[in-house]
């Protein structure tokens, strides 16, 4: 809104339907899943008239195994539906296996057959015939102000993978990301989304707990608990030329 956009915005909770009035945008009340109903169709459809740019941000935790693609399937039908130009769909770097080794964009291929939901629901949002042009970005775990990371793993013991790298995005590189690319108009793309520093779990949730001043967390050791993926998000830098704010995990902590 402050570039000059005009938004729409959905909510599942009623009581959030103000909050949404005051920040400027148009609120929807708007319920995906089992219990979609002819009222949330003609919501969902009075959201997207005359939009140019649809935003999809849903958590896969708001569908039952193995549903999230079809708890989507409303979206893309109504995105035919109102001619809706440009999609982008917010993912989650959560769809590369975790192995040790570097995890590029061509290691997971979405598809409306493959094995993984989150995979399929991204190949649902990739049209075939170019009806729309739609950019997936694979977000790392999200933190900030609202979801400080000290309070994740603070207290807990003997946990798994202490040197594993963490792969994570600062709330204002999120959103500033997200707002890059509709600017640059940076459409049919598949970009990782996370900062460039990979501390391991040990040394970033024992600083973040800190910060705090919460009790640091124990992991096991580390012949016991091997490295994890390591999320690679240099096409997006290379290619729409975004500067991420937090590279540097350990400093951004003072962010949160």
């Amino acid at each position: 809104m402050a570039e000059g956009y005009a938004v729409n915005g959905s909510t599942t909770t009623p009581t959030q339907m103000l909050a949404l009035r005051d920040a400027g945008i148009r609120p929807y009340l708007l319920r995906l899943g089992p219990e979609f109903s002819q009222t949330d169709a003609d919501s969902l459809h009075a959201l997207l008239a005359g939009v140019d740019v649809l935003v999809l941000n849903v958590p896969p935790r708001a569908a039952a195994a193995g549903a999230y693609p079809a708890l989507l399937r409303p979206v893309g039908s109504a995105v035919a539906a109102a001619g809706v130009r440009h999609v982008l769909f917010v993912s989650s770097t959560g769809v590369y296996p975790n192995e040790n080794r570097v995890m590029r964009e061509s290691d997971a291929v979405s598809s409306p057959d493959a094995p993984v939901d989150l995979l399929r629901a991204e190949g649902q949002f990739t049209p075939r015939w170019g009806q729309w042009l739609t950019t997936v970005v694979r977000l790392g775990g999200l933190f900030g102000p609202d979801r400080p990371p000290g309070r994740f793993l603070a207290g807990r013991h003997n946990l798994p993978q202490g040197e594993a790298p963490v792969n994570l995005i600062h709330l204002d590189d999120c959103i500033g990301l997200l707002q890059h690319i509709i600017r640059e108009k940076a459409w049919g793309y598949t970009f990782n989304a996370c900062a460039s520093q990979h501390p391991s779990r040990s040394t970033f949730y024992t600083a973040a707990a800190a910060h705090m001043g919460l009790p640091a967390p124990t992991f096991q050791p580390e012949d016991a608990s091997p490295g994890g993926k390591t999320i690679d998000s240099s096409l997006l830098r290379e290619t729409t030329g975004y500067q991420f704010r937090h590279d540097d995990l350990l400093a951004a902590l003072a962010s949160c």
